[in-house]
């Protein structure tokens, strides 16, 4: 079977561009997550679960609910995709304080309903280091970076690697666009590089940091419910 390309229906339905990497057709989704169709596998990163419910613990008044819609998103798109792999790249839960007995009676649940064919990893990130990994119930294998699952190296921090095109989260990529006059946009992205990709925050209540392509480097910005590909710098 050919490769997917931007025209099929299926494709342009989803809101999906398709890249080209190591020989890999993968799709980039507007849910903020890749989609490797031979491997079957959904990729995610810095999903941050809990961070609401930290900083309520500091006393900030921030809102609720963004714990629950960070996993209706993820639970949509297991029933959107065939996946036998999600795979989580560093930054699953937000920080200690965020496992409160809301946010862990949420995440079993959003386990428990989760078709028994998907098997879950997390890449340890940098906020996983404070958090702790995830309750055992949940049955999410946990490793540390690099994941190597050939050609990719499956990370959280950017960076090029021997082992494999790298595959990362941990900088929350944001591109700004600039219409007429002083009107500009700014907009979550994925920056794809010859050496890595860093793919957008899945969470919803996370920062960005804004990005400019080097040389090389193409942004795709998420807006709309598509990905748009940016004009080459």
């Amino acid at each position: 079977m050919s490769a997917a390309t931007n025209q099929d229906p299926a494709v342009r339905e989803a809101g999906a561009q398709i890249v080209e990497i190591a020989g890999e057709t993968l799709w980039l989704l507007p849910e903020h997550a890749v989609w490797w169709p031979r491997a079957a596998m959904l990729l995610v990163a810095d999903v941050h679960l809990g961070k609401a419910a930290a900083f309520r613990a500091l006393g900030q008044p921030v809102p609720h609910g963004t714990t629950a819609d960070n996993l209706a998103r993820l639970a949509d798109l297991v029933r959107r995709f065939p996946a036998r792999e999600l795979v989580f790249l560093g930054d699953f839960l937000h920080a200690r304080a965020a496992r409160t007995a809301a946010v862990l009676l949420a995440l079993h649940d959003w386990r428990r309903a989760m078709p028994s064919r998907v098997h879950c990893t997390l890449v340890r990130g940098n906020h996983d280091a404070h958090a702790g990994d995830p309750p055992e119930g949940l049955g999410i294998e946990v490793v540390a970076e690099p994941l190597i699952v050939a050609p990719f190296a499956l990370c959280h921090t950017p960076g090029a690697s021997p082992q494999g095109y790298v595959m990362a989260g941990h900088l929350h990529p944001a591109c700004v666009l600039r219409g007429a006059g002083a009107d500009s946009l700014r907009l979550p992205c994925f920056v794809v590089a010859p050496h890595g990709m860093v793919l957008p925050a899945f969470g919803a209540f996370t920062g960005h940091a804004t990005m400019r392509a080097s040389a090389g480097e193409r942004l795709y910005a998420v807006g709309g419910g598509r990905v748009w590909a940016l004009p080459p710098r």
